[in-house]
């Protein structure tokens, strides 16, 4: 009998310590081969923006009319200056501003995290938007202020995983933080000129509503194509950076391409995380 009850108590023993291990086991490791397992860099965690230039078009709604260094049409002259926010507000159109040729350059916050494997969610205090990088899928759904948004990572030197861009070095940028294109090649940010930390995430946009941007109604029609790069910097000092480079083309306002480039710098936490709806002026 005595005998048995060892036997059963060992039994036990192993069954519970096999328990206790399982519990103990970390979360789940990205599967191999996934967005998230190859990523060459980490864009997750809270970033907040760093206004180092067009002070007057970014931290206030300037006045109707002033739509300097956006290289519009004549169509497009006539939409902005025609910009009616009580109208937006009334039709339910608060956001136009705050859409995925926009969202970026509006000042405030950001969360940066993986929704799953395969796609990367960043979050706006400004305007409480949601934009999905999708790595797998096709562009679909209907029109809307993010869009359908398709995600590459660009690897240094231009190594499988979106391949490199090339073409000639970029322009550098004038005073109002817009940059032209280069011939045969892309314009590019960077704060400083860091290279980036092992590649880039390249983004392309497509499936818009019209929207503005800028907050005076400078428009943006439902043929936008946006295309972004997202570059992470160090300092030596400790912080981290991201730069996000954004190209608006739209055949139907623009004479040609709007190109900006946007700072953020990593912050320890969300403490100043402050969620606010879009506003039309």
């Amino acid at each position: 009998m005595i005998r048995i009850f060892r036997v059963l108590a060992i039994v036990m023993t192993v069954g519970l310590s096999g328990v206790a291990l399982i519990a103990q086991q970390p979360a789940a490791a990205p599967a191999p081969g996934t967005a998230r397992s190859i990523a060459p860099i980490d864009l997750t965690g809270n970033w907040v923006s760093i206004v180092t230039e067009d002070w007057r078009f970014r931290m206030v709604t300037p006045p109707k009319g002033d739509y300097a260094s956006v290289p519009l049409n004549a169509a497009a002259r006539a939409v902005a200056d025609a910009w009616d926010p009580a109208k937006d507000t009334a039709a339910g159109n608060a956001c136009k501003a705050y859409g995925a040729a926009a969202i970026m350059r509006v000042p405030g916050r950001l969360h940066i995290a993986w929704q799953d494997d395969t796609t990367l969610k960043i979050e706006t205090d400004a305007g409480t938007q949601t934009r999905l990088l999708h790595f797998t899928g096709t562009p679909g759904g209907d029109p809307s202020w993010q869009g359908y948004s398709a995600a590459t990572w660009e690897l240094a030197g231009g190594a499988p995983g979106g391949g490199g861009r090339g073409g000639a070095a970029p322009a550098p940028a004038p005073a109002g933080g817009t940059v032209t294109p280069p011939a045969g090649g892309q314009a590019r940010g960077g704060r400083g000129g860091a290279p980036p930390r092992g590649g880039s995430l390249k983004v392309v946009t497509t499936r818009l509503k019209e929207g503005y941007l800028r907050k005076n109604g400078v428009p943006y029609s439902e043929n936008t194509v946006v295309t972004e790069y997202f570059d992470r910097h160090s300092e030596s000092n400790g912080d981290e950076w991201f730069t996000v480079t954004t190209i608006v083309e739209d055949p139907k306002y623009l004479q040609q391409t709007f190109i900006t480039s946007t700072h953020f710098k990593k912050e320890a936490d969300a403490s100043k995380w402050y969620p606010a709806p879009c506003k039309a002026s």
